[in-house]
């Protein structure tokens, strides 16, 4: 049987319940961007509207600790907010990756390469080998 993934103890129950409803009604932006990041189809697992604190990250790769958020309209008027919930979820080591639904919807594969960009940053890299030419 596959592991199921779980949240206890990360967000509390009301947080739960409504990352799955956000799932439920995704905008056009979200949908687009989840079909051509799911699956591991960039090399790492993406969580779609994934809760975590007082927070429902829309994507979210908990192995590198990057959350994907698509920006509508209403974040025009709250970019303060924005801002400092950035500045929560660094705090705990959790990038925050920002687009646009317009570019989304406009420039997929730009934001992809973006996307995997910010991943390939963030993927730790192999040290140097210890044992160099038999040493």
């Amino acid at each position: 049987m596959a592991r199921k993934h779980t949240v206890e103890g990360v967000a509390d129950r009301a947080k739960v319940d409504f990352a799955r409803e956000q799932r439920k009604a995704p905008t056009r932006a979200e949908k687009m961007l989840w079909k051509a990041v799911r699956r591991n189809q960039l090399g790492v697992w993406i969580r779609r509207q994934h809760p975590i604190g007082d927070f429902v990250l829309d994507f979210y790769c908990a192995e590198l600790r990057l959350a994907i958020e698509v920006d509508g309209p209403v974040h025009d008027e709250q970019e303060g907010y924005d801002r400092w919930r950035d500045e929560q979820l660094g705090k705990w080591g959790i990038a925050v990756l920002r687009v646009s639904e317009e570019r989304v919807r406009e420039e997929l594969p730009a934001v992809l390469a973006e996307i995997r960009a910010e991943l390939a940053a963030r993927h730790p890299s192999p040290g140097p080998s210890p044992c160099r030419g038999g040493e």
